[in-house]
């Protein structure tokens, strides 16, 4: 038991250092656990095999999901429209979202879908996601306890009570405390906890579209070059394919990308062709955005007989229609060592092999027309395509240097398509799954991450660095703590002592023990390992005393909620404290003035609703 409390103290000291990540921490805390002999091979990697760690990184996978399919942008502009320019509007709408979608969703997938959002905003008002995301994460952790399901220790303080012949809580009895609690966080966020918060200058600042467009239009000129035309019902266009015309050379044109507008196409579902091929065929009412000077375009005009539309100012024709989730636009330069340097190139032909568009070149800061040119270091390219394709180009030729992300660019664009529907699908189909308990938390998460990866909606490599696995893997390490601290009898010896202590003074007195008892160990273990063993002591201690079980229960419930004073508390902590730069001693500071509340307002209310 000695040994046990020493590797626990050497562990938390280290948390609070701060010196290494928390996941080699983690690792370390694991690997003395077992070196130590406190835990066979099998307990130390349990964590590894939890079903917990699965969930979450199927969780963050479908956060992903959302973000790339125009979701988490679109809830974002909504946020910053309601805010309206105000970070104190936008702390309680992201908070509040947080607690009351924790209700019926778990709070590690809250935290997940809402925190891309929550740093967009964030950065587009002028605040920063330091001052956001972990009131999000505690909000998290409260609306956990509006419903039986919101969050692990609500069911296993339940079971508890069922298994020992008692009546159990309804599925929304948990709100009657967990409403009050709610407005308590926000109420304390708003007054008190905001000026506590970090101000950490974080590098994950989202794209600004807007911005990038008008320095784009600026440095190349683009303003007279882009053009939508109409393929008329007598164009001889009409059933022909893109090779045969040979548009580049022939015309000094380039295609863009073509709208279908025939119904027999539409009713197919294939509206856009972002990268018309030579093998392309030209239907009837297409819309072509195309690329050219005015000269050359009046000439394409009278001899395909093409009808000229509307365009949009340029900033907007760009986002609007060359821009999207899966398309974006980037600009790269040409290092001098770059084997592109002295070559003599014809710019569309070249880039065309990539399957990446060239839409403006600049020499020296000056736009320039030539078709073909002797690439020299410090030229400038403007070049639209798929992200896997431009990473291609680069792949290809080294020392290109990519200035901007086409792929960060994406996540900013609010158009939605089919794609984005079914995320959606995948992430109400994961809340119906939980909700009604047909299959475990991760089979759940695993299934809306398995449609959101085979549907395409975020491709595998995207998936896999929208995972943190920083946080992954410190839960993972850290969950055979909790075990080593049950199987050694350490947490017992601490909780019999201190429950039958208070257990002879008034219940209030216990209520209370029991409430900084079981906070106590949520902070340094899974909420889920502490409300397990501290439900059938307080069971026990209460049946012993002759007094209701519910009351202090329910203070099982809501304090293994409450590890708001360190990052591994929970898995939403974890999840926020790489995105915010936090540190140990940041949670301590915001989270003990809240800690506090939580108790008073159980000390008060629980006994009124629950009766000793």
């Amino acid at each position: 038991m000695n040994l046990m409390l020493a590797i626990l103290i050497i562990t938390i000291a280290l948390f609070i250092w701060g010196k290494f990540t928390p996941d080699v921490i983690a690792l370390s805390s694991m690997l003395s656990l077992f070196l130590f002999g406190v835990l066979d091979l099998t307990e130390t990697l349990s964590g590894f095999s939890n079903p917990t760690v699965i969930m979450i990184a199927s969780l963050f996978i479908v956060g992903e999901g959302l973000s790339q399919t125009g979701w988490t942008a679109l809830a974002g502009q909504k946020f910053i429209k309601i805010a309206s320019k105000s970070s104190t509007k936008l702390l309680l709408i992201t908070t509040l979202g947080s607690g009351l979608l924790s209700g019926v969703v778990s709070n590690t997938g809250t935290v997940a879908t809402l925190m891309p959002v929550t740093i967009s905003s964030a950065w587009s008002i002028g605040t920063l996601p330091s001052k956001l995301l972990m009131p999000v994460a505690f909000g998290s952790n409260t609306g956990g306890l509006l419903t039986l399901t919101g969050t692990p220790p609500n069911i296993i303080v339940n079971n508890t009570m069922l298994e020992s012949g008692l009546e159990g809580f309804s599925f929304f009895e948990f709100a009657l405390i967990g409403l009050p609690l709610l407005l308590i966080t926000l109420l304390y966020f708003r007054f008190i906890g905001y000026r506590l918060l970090p101000n950490n200058k974080t590098n994950n600042k989202p794209v600004d579209v807007s911005t990038t467009l008008h320095k784009w239009i600026k440095a190349y000129k683009v303003d007279d070059d882009y053009y939508r035309l109409r393929v008329r019902p007598v164009s001889p266009l009409i059933g022909k394919r893109l090779g045969k015309w040979n548009f580049e050379d022939n015309h000094h044109v380039s295609i863009l990308r073509i709208k279908r507008h025939h119904p027999s196409v539409l009713k197919r579902n294939e509206p856009f062709i972002e990268f018309p091929y030579n093998d392309t065929e030209f239907k009837s009412h297409d819309i072509i955005t195309v690329k050219g000077d005015t000269e050359a375009i009046n000439a394409l005009m009278i001899k395909f007989r093409l009808g000229l539309l509307p365009l949009e100012p340029i900033a907007d024709e760009l986002r609007n229609n060359l821009i999207n989730q899966e398309v974006g636009m980037t600009e790269i330069i040409v290092t001098p060592k770059s084997t592109l340097v002295g070559r003599k190139l014809r710019l569309g032909r070249f880039f065309k092999r990539f399957g990446v568009q060239l839409m403006a070149a600049s020499r020296n800061n000056k736009p320039f027309t030539d078709s073909e040119i002797v690439v020299k270091a410090g030229d400038a390219f403007l070049i639209r395509g798929i992200w896997e394709d431009i990473e291609q180009l680069k792949t290809y030729h080294e020392n290109l240097v990519i200035i901007g992300s086409p792929e960060g660019m994406a996540k900013t664009v609010t158009n939605l398509t089919y794609k984005s529907f079914i995320a959606l699908f995948a992430l109400i189909l994961m809340i119906g799954l939980l909700v009604f308990k047909i299959v475990p938390g991760a089979i759940a998460a695993l299934i809306a991450a398995g449609i959101i990866l085979v549907t395409g909606c975020v491709p595998i490599t995207k998936a896999y660095k929208g995972i943190s696995w920083i946080s992954v893997v410190m839960i993972a390490a850290m969950i055979p703590m909790g075990l080593a601290l049950q199987k050694t009898g350490t947490a017992k010896f601490i909780a019999d002592g201190l429950v039958n202590t208070l257990g002879s003074l008034h219940p209030l007195a216990l209520l209370g023990g029991i409430f900084l008892l079981t906070t106590a160990f949520s902070q340094v273990i899974n909420n889920s390992a502490t409300a397990v063993l501290m439900a059938p002591i307080v069971i026990l201690t209460a049946s012993t005393l002759n007094l209701s079980a519910a009351p202090f229960m329910i203070a099982v419930a809501i304090s293994a909620s409450t590890a708001f004073l360190t990052p591994v508390g929970t898995t939403t902590n974890a999840m926020v404290m790489t995105a915010g730069e936090y540190k140990f001693t940041d949670y301590v500071k915001v989270g003990t003035p809240l800690l506090l509340l939580f108790l008073i307002t159980t000390l008060l209310l629980v006994p009124l609703i629950w009766p000793f």
